[in-house]
């Protein structure tokens, strides 16, 4: 029984997946949640949530030093590729996924900890639809994996509950995600009802700094995507969610523009009944 009534806008060719839940891991309110569908960055989750789980169990050190080099140079998100040191500390470089959702940091911190050991987390979790699948690429030739993540929206929301309880992979791995994660400054999608309505600042909201309500999230964009998965805690209430949205890209074009317009609203509107659940 889901008490939450979604409604999203009618976006022509747009495939939605959502789920909300509340702080127990029951649905709120769903849509094709089952639905797997391209997720753009937000697989990124399951590279940082294998990091932690070295770095929790001690067969990884925060401060071991990582350099980035040409062949793993991509550009479009992150800060990473626009600054002039060349090496940082493992945790730095998992701390610049978390919150810039850093393509290059990404790439370097992927190489370090293995595609197939975050598939292999990822089984653990008991994930069959949600995965990461490649590093990130300027451009996909047909020898490369389509996309760089896929997943569910009941998944992801399963994920995030888990994650905000410390039940995924650990108290101390999935505190460090949720820290990493409270970073994000990409508060466009679901996050934006937080921050117009729920006051929350868009830039400063990391779990130090001790405000009311507690958000983590990451969301992913591309050609054709938009997801956000995350979390928002306030007083002893959490809701978790997952929201994706894909279509057919027709990049630079006014129906293009219009699409993407309509899904982000339709996002928001998820954020507001996020919301209206926290005191």
């Amino acid at each position: 029984m889901t008490d939450i009534e979604i409604e999203l806008p009618d976006a022509g060719g747009v495939t939605w997946s959502v789920c909300v839940r509340d702080q127990s891991g029951m649905p709120l309110g769903e849509v094709e949640a089952d639905m797997p569908l391209r997720t753009a960055s937000v697989g990124k989750v399951l590279l940082l949530l294998e990091t932690a789980r070295a770095i929790a169990a001690g067969e990884l050190s925060p401060e071991e030093p990582l350099t980035r080099t040409v062949d793993l140079w991509v550009g479009d998100s992150g800060l990473w590729h626009t600054l002039s040191v060349e090496t940082l500390p493992l945790v730095d470089v998992a701390a610049l996924v978390g919150a810039v959702s850093d393509n290059l940091a990404t790439n370097v911190l992927l190489r370090r900890i293995g595609l197939a050991e975050v598939a292999a987390l990822a089984t653990s979790l008991g994930l069959r639809a949600t995965a990461l699948h490649d590093r990130v690429r300027d451009v996909r030739e047909a020898d490369h994996p389509p996309t760089l993540s896929t997943g569910t929206a009941g998944e992801l929301s399963a994920l995030m509950s888990r994650i905000s309880t410390g039940s995924a992979v650990g108290p101390e791995a999935d505190r460090l995600v949720r820290q990493w994660l409270s970073a994000n400054v990409d508060q466009t999608m679901v996050g934006s009802a937080l921050v117009e309505r729920g006051g929350l600042d868009p830039i400063a909201h990391h779990a130090s700094l001790g405000a009311d309500t507690v958000l983590w999230n990451k969301t992913g964009a591309d050609s054709g995507v938009r997801a956000d998965v995350g979390a928002a805690t306030s007083g002893d209430r959490t809701v978790t969610w997952a929201v994706i949205a894909n279509w057919d890209p027709a990049p630079g074009t006014s129906l293009d523009q219009l699409t993407v317009w309509a899904v982000l609203r339709g996002m928001r509107h998820v954020g507001e009944q996020v919301l209206a659940r926290l005191p």
